[in-house]
C-alpha cells in the first residue's frame, strides 16, 4: 500500500536518498526544501526517474519558526492525512549561528522546528501514522539555556550534539504523550559519518554511503520491524534498536526539554 510521506531537507544527503527509494516504490511525497531551485531541480530528478508517486514540494527556512508555521499550513491546505513525516533536516556547521528569532542555529533547525511542525501536523496524521526523527550517535547533555537561546553555544558539535538530544528526547516525550493513539515517534541514529554535506563541511571527509542512512530511514517510515517501535531510539551504527543518551530516558529531563520548547513556540512571532 502506498503512503503519503513528508520528508524535509529532501534536496540533499540522505533526505534525497530516501526520497529516491520512496518514490520508486510509487509513494506520494511531500518534498520540502530551503532553496526554490535545489526543490525544482529534485522533482525533475525524482520526475526523470522509474516512479509512480506524485510530488508536491514545500520552500521553507526552517531556522525561521513563522516560516514553519507557514509550512504547516500549506501541507494542511494541500493534504487532509499524512502517513509519515520524516524529520530530517539538519545543520551543524554554519557562518551564522544566531537566528532572527534569537535561537542557536543548530537548535532552531535540529530541535525546535521538528518539533513545532509536528505538533501543527498531528491533526493530519493517520491513526497508524509514523514520525521519524533523525538523531544522532552524537548527543550530550542538554544546556536549557542554549536551547532558549540565552547562552551562546561556540564548539559546533557541542551544539549539534546538544540539539540532537534534546530532539531524541521530546521524541520520548511526545511517544509517552500519544500512546494511546497508535502514533508512532521513533528517533533514529542513520549512522555515523556518512557522505552528506554536513559530514563534508563538519570533519572534511567523504564518508560512508548515503544508502546505508536512506534504507534504515525507509524501513522506519514503512517495515513492519518498527510498528510497535515508539519512544524507542535506533542505532544504525550498531544495527539495531538501543539505548540513547540516559537523559533520553529520564521523563523528568524529557518534560524540562518540551517545556522549552513549548515556550519558545508560544512567542509571537
Amino acid at each position: 500500500m502506498t503512503k503519503k510521506i513528508l520528508i524535509t531537507g529532501a534536496t540533499d544527503g540522505i533526505g534525497l536518498e530516501t526520497a529516491k527509494r520512496l518514490y520508486s516504490e510509487g509513494h506520494t511525497l511531500l518534498l520540502h526544501g530551503r532553496n526554490a531551485e535545489k526543490l525544482a531541480a529534485t522533482e525533475r530528478t525524482l520526475a526523470d526517474s522509474k516512479g509512480a508517486g506524485l510530488i508536491y514540494t514545500y520552500k521553507a527556512d526552517l531556522s525561521r519558526l513563522a516560516e514553519v508555521d507557514s509550512l504547516a499550513e500549506a501541507i494542511a491546505k494541500e493534504h487532509d492525512q499524512l502517513d509519515v513525516v520524516i524529520n530530517n533536516a539538519g545543520v551543524m556547521r554554519v557562518p551564522e549561528t544566531v537566528t532572527q528569532d534569537g535561537l542557536d542555529v543548530r537548535f532552531a533547525v535540529n530541535t525546535v522546528a521538528p518539533y513545532l511542525l509536528t505538533k501543527r501536523l498531528l491533526p493530519l496524521l493517520a491513526p497508524d501514522a509514523r514520525v521519524v526523527n533523525l538523531s544522532s550517535a552524537a548527543q550530550a547533555t542538554v544546556e536549557l539555556d542554549a536551547l532558549r537561546g540565552k547562552k551562546r553555544l561556540l564548539d559546533d558539535m557541542s551544539a549539534y550534539a546538544q540539539s540532537k538530544l534534546a530532539l531524541t528526547m521530546w521524541n520520548h516525550a511526545l511517544a509517552q504523550s500519544t500512546s494511546n493513539q497508535g502514533l508512532v515517534f521513533v528517533a533514529v541514529n542513520p549512522g555515523s559519518l556518512l557522505a552528506s554535506k554536513m559530514v563534508k563541511e563538519g570533519f572534511g571527509i567523504a564518508g560512508k554511503s548515503l544508502s546505508i542512512g536512506a534504507n534504515v530511514l525507509v524501513r522506519a517510515a514503512l517495515s513492519e520491524e518498527f510498528a510497535s517501535a515508539s519512544g524507542k531510539y535506533f542505532d544504525n551504527d550498531k544495527g539495531g534498536f538501543g539505548a540513547p543518551h540516559a537523559d533520553a530516558l529520564d521523563d523528568r529531563k524529557c518534560r524540562e526539554v518540551v517545556a522549552a520548547i513549548e515556550a519558545l513556540i508560544a512567542a509571537p512571532r
